[in-house]
């Protein structure tokens, strides 16, 4: 298979990564950036990569068989519709949009001009949850009961130096949360009910820096999440997974699945199941699955270039993707009804 030629739309923190990530990859390569600000130009004459100041622009000129577009949110859907228009294949970072209705357009775009939409909830192509779905699947667990999650992290005073980042649709939820809300529904299924209660009671901003959740998934389960960025704390997937250089690694746990047969833990991915006996008096014992490490970021570009020439289906399809942006956009209007709230 040939290098997939592609292009980068917004040259921020994200867009970098997938730079530097598809320096090195033997199925791709980026041709081209669009972004008008002046770093993103001295970044991309860094790189040796041409530079247009707008994305059309470099679509018409460049032909990029893919583009991956990680510009703001409010930008998704005309950039993403604007790779459609001309049978680019998208790679989509999350959220899919700004809202419900931005993302069923864009999926329905897509779906109709048969281009493929890959959106980019990277974690699902990390080893650990890829084996964590593979022992939920064979039902190893049993019938799934409860399910918990911690997103509790410190964001220092500098990264709210950004306006936007104080403002509603800025928080933890929809920046953080929304992780693990796909986590669940990767491993889980649908979510059916959400209810929520939000705090933003050391920040003091306008957004939220606190949320518990409570998750009615349709299998019946239940789920509890606690996301927070004002958090003195290990207990999030960034530091306990190990998928960024930049996040010192601990050896710890942030997600628990608990069934009628077994409970798994991530990103340790401990086993917990009786063996002889079943009941709160009988022991338990514990198997560990270690599977080989790898770079999500990596594997999703491979997986983007597969796509594009037919061979996989989307891991994270613009449908599934809108069902994750629905139920995280529940979890505010949950805590803004003080009810619950359906997906």
């Amino acid at each position: 298979m040939s290098k997939k030629k592609l292009a980068v739309i917004g040259a921020g923190a994200i867009g970098r990564m997938h730079v530097e990530r598809a320096r090195s990859h033997p199925d791709c390569e980026i041709v081209a950036i669009a972004d008008p600000s002046p770093a993103a130009e001295a970044f991309a004459r860094a790189e040796g990569l041409r530079w247009f100041a707008d994305y059309a622009a470099m679509l018409d000129e460049t032909k990029p068989q893919g583009a991956i577009v990680a510009t703001p949110n409010a930008t998704h859907l005309p950039v993403g519709l604007a790779c459609i228009e001309r049978g680019i294949a998208v790679l989509m970072e999350k959220p899919i949009a700004d809202t419900v209705e931005q993302a069923a357009h864009l999926t329905r775009a897509a779906s109709e001009a048969r281009v493929p939409l890959l959106v980019g909830h990277h974690r699902r192509h990390n080893p650990i949850l890829r084996r964590a779905r593979e022992i939920v699947r064979l039902g190893r667990l049993g019938t799934p009961v409860a399910a918990m999650a911690l997103a509790t992290f410190y964001k220092p005073d500098s990264y709210f130096d950004m306006t936007w980042r104080r403002e509603k649709g800025g928080g933890p939820v929809l920046i953080n949360l929304i992780h693990d809300i796909d986590i669940m529904r990767f491993l889980l299924g649908e979510v059916v009910e959400v209810q929520a209660v939000t705090s933003n009671a050391v920040r003091g901003f306008e957004v939220e820096d606190t949320a518990a959740v409570l998750l009615r998934f349709a299998s019946g389960a239940l789920g509890t999440l606690a996301v927070s960025d004002c958090a003195a704390s290990p207990w999030n997937w960034d530091l306990a997974a190990g998928e960024a250089a930049h996040y010192p690694r601990q050896h710890v746990n942030t997600h628990f699945l608990t069934g009628t047969d077994a409970s798994l833990t991530l990103p340790l991915l401990e086993v917990w199941e009786y063996r002889s006996g079943k009941g709160w008096h009988d022991p338990l014992t514990v198997e560990q699955s270690t599977p080989h490490r790898g770079d999500p970021y990596h594997e999703q570009l491979r997986h983007f270039c597969a796509v594009i020439d037919g061979e996989e289906q989307p891991v994270c399809s613009g449908d599934d993707a809108t069902r994750t942006l629905a139920t995280t956009f529940a979890v505010h209007r949950a805590a803004a009804s003080k009810a619950p709230v359906s997906v």
